[in-house]
């Protein structure tokens, strides 16, 4: 009877502490994500495995390009992965299917072919606030994105994508279109 009090006591033990390093680090630092539907593609197909970097955007701002993770602007309870385009205080517009941003420094066109096959349909243009950012899927023609419900504030920002594995079966958190 001994025996078996103190092994249970040793699996609890065991379960406790792994629940004290693997609690605070998905929740502050990495989680991961499972990517739902097509709008990333080709870069990010359905069933890839994301791991999200929570603590960069606590010291650096997000740059143009990178692909993040979100809360949606409507409904917030959705989360999304698209590519950053706009950076707050920008207008970001699209012309003849080249994107252009404009800021203090002036106009510039995005080069975006190396995560970019074809080019952008349709028309925008969108001045963000200082605290908003403008995102679009990779597969611009089936991508719900900020042309659709608009700037995404930067408190709805969960982290940058890291790492991406293959499908894989997971616990993950399902991120969509």
């Amino acid at each position: 009877m001994k025996g078996a009090i103190s092994f249970f006591w040793e699996v609890v033990k065991t379960v406790l502490l792994a629940a004290l390093i693997v609690i605070p680090i998905r929740t502050f630092i990495f989680q991961p994500f499972l990517v739902r539907g097509s709008s990333m593609e080709p870069n990010y197909y359905q069933g890839d495995y994301l791991i999200v970097d929570q603590l960069s955007y606590r010291f650096n701002e997000p740059k143009r390009g990178q692909v993040v993770v979100f809360h949606s602007p409507r409904p917030p309870q959705r989360r999304f992965i698209k590519r950053i385009i706009g950076l707050p205080g920008e207008t970001v517009y699209l012309e003849e299917g080249i994107i252009y941003v404009e800021n203090e420094e002036g106009r510039k066109s995005l080069d975006e072919m190396q995560y970019l096959e074809i080019e952008t349909p349709g028309e925008f243009r969108e001045t963000l606030s200082e605290n908003e950012y403008f995102v679009l899927g990779d597969n611009r023609e089936s991508s719900l994105d900020s042309r659709s419900w608009g700037a995404v504030p930067a408190d709805n920002i969960i982290g940058k994508v890291t790492i991406q594995l293959s499908p894989f079966p997971t616990l993950a958190e399902e991120v969509t279109f």
